[in-house]
């Protein structure tokens, strides 16, 4: 984001003793500057939606699609049902940063968010989740199937509710419980197809849902003191790294099974089955290389949290595109 160290000196300066944004919903300055442009401004409410992590989420929904079609569907089904996974994800997290807002303050990886700077203000955010949230489960009820609203509609409330609100700031399993509403893009992208969910999603769900850990906490490593700072408790603050290793271990492993019990019940191919395979020995083994360079001692750079982190995207990314491929490759 442009003009960060402008920004961040901004938000030092509204901030009280617990370093939240002070001020109320009149604290800040820039959001009703009647000087900015309108690219600044729509640059900033698409950063509230968290776009890099949606990028993710789609990246699940749209091979989901193909795999439940047993070929391509629609165009305009995945466009509707893009724009509203999109939509609930864009809510969800702008719901999230007004309700982090204080913590995000905190933390240099969050400090730059547009309702620390100022260049949101709160209330705005608050409507603008809200909003997005409302349409999102419309649009999917009236263009998809009411279904696939519902499931987008229970993934926000197990973001904003279940994670952010209760889960986040009371308990080291925060990431476990609350990445159920990561997982279900998976679920919305089946029963968009269908109207149904099977087991082959359920499944899916589960790749997600133990693919989470092992992708976040070491992330959270590399921050864990500004998690520590802002109160935080995850799992990385809380706990040895060598229990945060062992727990990675464990949650790839179940990664790695979900993954591959989808090709009999999923009557997949051999794009997938050959991927599956290949892609969990080789994530697999960087999480057990990095549970072994824990167990020497090592740290920082030697320990090497984001190459796991980065490694758990390409993962998930190439997992899913084989899924999307699968179908069109017959032998």
């Amino acid at each position: 984001m442009r003009g960060g160290n402008q920004h961040e000196g901004e938000a030092r300066s509204r901030r009280d003793g617990r370093g939240g944004p002070t001020g109320g919903d009149n604290g800040t300055v820039r959001a009703d500057r009647p000087d900015r442009s309108a690219a600044s401004v729509v640059r900033a409410y698409v950063a509230l939606t968290k776009p890099r992590i949606i990028e993710l989420l789609l990246i699940t929904t749209i091979p989901t699609m193909f795999l439940a079609a047993g070929g391509f569907p629609s165009p305009w089904l995945i466009l509707a049902t893009v724009v509203g996974g999109y939509l609930a994800a864009g809510g969800a997290n702008a719901l999230n940063m007004y309700l982090d807002r204080d913590i995000d303050a905190q933390m240099k990886r969050t400090r730059n968010r547009p309702l620390v700077t100022g260049e949101i203000a709160p209330r705005h955010g608050l409507i603008f989740g809200i909003v997005l949230s409302i349409v999102s489960t419309v649009w999917l009820g009236v263009l998809v199937n009411w279904m696939s609203a519902a499931l987008a509609l229970a993934a926000i409330l197990l973001y904003v509710v279940f994670y952010t609100m209760i889960l986040k700031r009371r308990t080291s399993q925060n990431i476990v419980w609350g990445g159920v509403a990561g997982c279900m893009p998976v679920l919305i992208g089946w029963s968009a197809v269908t109207g149904s969910v099977s087991w082959t999603a359920v499944l899916l769900f589960a790749v997600i849902f133990f693919w989470t850990p092992p992708h976040y906490w070491p992330l959270a490593e590399k921050f864990s003191k500004d998690y520590a700072e802002a109160g935080v408790p995850m799992l990385p603050v809380v706990a040895s790294r060598s229990t945060v290793a062992g727990q990675m271990v464990m949650h790839t492993a179940l990664m790695v099974l979900a993954s591959l019990a989808i090709i009999p019940l999923g009557h997949t191919g051999w794009v997938y089955g050959v991927s599956a395979v290949l892609l969990g020995g080789w994530f697999g083994f960087l999480v057990l290389r990095y549970a072994h360079r824990v167990r020497n001692g090592a740290s920082g750079k030697k320990l090497a949290p984001m190459k796991v982190f980065h490694a758990s995207i390409t993962y998930l990314s190439l997992l899913f595109i084989a899924l999307a491929i699968d179908p069109f490759v017959h032998l």
